[in-house]
């Protein structure tokens, strides 16, 4: 029991690990323990330098796991709509296949033979779909007609002398949407008074517009109740191009020369900007005086018997305002003109006093 007692004493700070061996454990299992204890330092630092390898390893477990989490978490959207995506086309590329690619066949079910029947099977479904395709987005982008209007009307009909093309949103009518409402659309102030004055028989007027004809048509009946609007061509007559539906003169069927078009987009009319005049967008505003002045500004061209309205348009459209050019030179004009009255009166009444006086003259000399 000595070597147990000076053991106590030299482990005086580890009393407790001791007494608590010591009381499960006889005297030599006691000293074994006690031996073992004073190794244990060597040892725990061992164990905590396992404990921290495996830790930088878990740590570097959960890093990668944490990167690929936030992959995940900022493009998985993106991945999952991109795989959906294939998916959809990949399916709609078998369907478009299995519509377009078979040969057509005639009354009886037998196949017409075409251009592509003598190939593999496989190479004339490609051949056949890719070319459908190719016309689809052909009646996509251009006009539906390469004439859009009927041939001009020959004697004894009359026929309007010149053409007037109209945009019908922005120019004639202003789209409006609400919660409470939705769509309404709003005609422009003298419209009616418009119509009625450029009307045959001074323009044929046709009605050009980017919208679509299943909701533009019930519009331009309630627009023009009296018709003086004679055609009227849709988004299908339109040629799409880098996104604008392009109005294309060169399918109207008639000359050029006797043609003007009024837009508020430009780009809708940059392939004969000489025929054009540029409105601004009308955004609803009941103070708008416009067509009043646009209908003055045509009608003067149409009775002054124009040969080619490109050149006076020229002229107009070096200005911003169009409308509001002519106006001012409208003012020059009647101004020049009162004056040449005024001289034209005043020549009258000077020749009028002077064969006044020499009459007097001529009496006094006969008395005399």
């Amino acid at each position: 029991m000595a070597s147990i007692a000076k053991y106590r004493r030299q482990t005086s700070a580890d009393g407790l690990v001791w007494l608590m061996a010591d009381w499960f454990r006889s005297p030599r299992e006691a000293i074994d323990f006690s031996q073992s204890e004073q190794k244990a330092p060597a040892d725990t630092t061992a164990a905590q330098e396992s404990e921290k390898s495996q830790d930088k390893k878990e740590d570097k477990k959960e890093k990668k796991d944490d990167e690929k989490n936030t992959f995940f978490h900022k493009y998985g959207v993106w991945l999952g709509l991109g795989s959906m995506t294939l998916s959809f086309l990949s399916a709609g590329g078998y369907l478009y296949l299995y519509v377009w690619g078979p040969p057509a066949k005639d009354g009886d079910g037998n196949e017409i033979v075409d251009q592509y029947s003598h190939l593999p099977w496989w190479k004339a479904y490609l051949k056949r779909t890719l070319s459908e395709a190719h016309f689809f987005k052909k009646m996509i982008q251009e006009p539906s007609s390469k004439q859009l209007l009927p041939d001009p009307l020959q004697e004894p009909w009359y026929q309007p002398p010149y053409t007037l093309v109209l945009e019908l949103t922005g120019v004639l009518l202003h789209p409006d949407w609400t919660l409470n409402t939705g769509w309404r659309f709003k005609k422009r102030p003298a419209v009616e008074y418009f119509l009625q004055q450029v009307g045959p028989p001074l323009f044929e007027v046709v009605l050009y517009t980017h919208e679509q004809g299943f909701t533009a048509s019930a519009l331009v009946d309630g627009l023009d109740p009296n018709g003086y609007i004679s055609f009227r061509l849709f988004r299908d007559a339109t040629r799409y191009d880098n996104g604008v539906h392009v109005k294309d003169l060169d399918c109207l069927n008639r000359d050029l020369s006797k043609v003007i078009i009024v837009d508020c987009d430009p780009q809708a009319v940059a392939p004969h900007k000489r025929n054009s005049i540029g409105l601004k967008k009308w955004t609803g505003n009941d103070d708008d005086r416009n067509l009043v002045d646009l209908a003055h500004f045509l009608k003067t061209i149409a009775t002054s018997g124009v040969d080619d309205v490109r050149s006076v348009l020229d002229f107009y459209n070096q200005s911003d305002d169009p409308l509001e050019a002519f106006k001012q030179n409208q003012i020059r004009l009647q101004e020049e003109l009162e004056q040449q009255q005024a001289m034209k009166a005043q020549e009258r009444a000077e020749k009028k006093s002077l064969v006044g006086n020499w009459g007097s003259l001529g009496i006094s000399g006969r008395r005399g």
